[in-house]
């Protein structure tokens, strides 16, 4: 790329990052209510993409060759007890995340 053609990117990639950070206080200022339908959004999509996550994550799972999904069944149930007894979402994923890889990368 010329010199031109590099500050033009920098300049569309700075202008795309300034519009998504400064464009929801333009459209909800802090004077009036907040949309029901963005208070709808900011409740259902946390668990959504969530949910997103978890599928993405098992779907190509092969449960009759190779260790036949072991490691990742046992890394979500790792999660879900560390969830249950914490409480913690982060000490969750990243526990589940250690678990998996270390099965992976040890055992498996």
């Amino acid at each position: 790329m010329t010199i031109t053609q590099q500050v033009i990117m920098i300049i569309m990639v700075v202008l795309g990052t300034m519009i998504t950070r400064f464009l929801p206080f333009l459209l909800f200022p802090a004077n009036k209510p907040t949309p029901k339908y963005v208070q709808y959004l900011g409740v259902v999509l946390p668990a959504a993409v969530i949910g997103l996550l978890v599928v993405y994550s098992l779907k190509d799972i092969s449960f009759i060759s190779g260790s036949h999904g072991l490691p990742e069944m046992l890394a979500v149930g790792f999660v879900l007890l560390l969830h249950a007894w914490r409480g913690s979402m982060l000490l969750s994923i990243g526990g589940g995340t250690l678990l998996y890889m270390g099965l992976v990368q040890l055992v498996f």
